[in-house]
């Protein structure tokens, strides 16, 4: 059986009273707009995507989908 691809989660989560980005523990991104937040993370995102480290974006209380 192989195993998937280990990925990175960025997680968009409530933090001290507005949104944060959570990644390994850590915080970054603070903002008292979720959309703010969320885009922090997508930056994020996308630097360590074209470093070629796989990762995944979750935003708390939102569905949604991710492509291999």
């Amino acid at each position: 059986m192989q195993k998937g691809v280990e990925r990175s989660i960025l997680s968009v989560v409530r933090h001290d009273g507005g949104w944060a980005v959570e990644l390994d523990g850590d915080h970054f991104g603070y903002s008292s707009d979720k959309e703010v937040a969320k885009a922090a993370a997508n930056k994020q995102a996308r630097q360590m995507q074209d470093e070629g480290r796989p990762c995944q974006v979750r935003v708390s209380g939102e569905h949604g989908f991710f492509a291999v």
